[in-house]
């Protein structure tokens, strides 16, 4: 039983989101997608908004840090 409750944990741990080796927040499973959660100013302006993939938040976060026009 508790083997299960382990797979669940493992499932719903955050994943980081760096630009250039640096960490800019975490993206956490929601809504059938994920949340991106910022921890630097450059990020920011991504912060709460949700994607269909990791793939995809990090593009838009790479993009916001880079000063790429969203």
């Amino acid at each position: 039983m508790q083997e299960n409750s382990f797979k669940k944990a493992e499932t719903l741990r955050p994943t980081v989101i760096e630009v250039a080796g640096e960490p800019q927040g975490v993206v956490v499973p929601a809504e059938g997608g994920y949340r991106f959660l910022a921890v630097k100013l450059p990020a920011f302006v991504v912060d709460g908004q949700h994607f269909a993939s990791i793939e995809i938040a990090h593009q838009v976060v790479r993009d916001a840090v880079q000063g790429v026009a969203l």
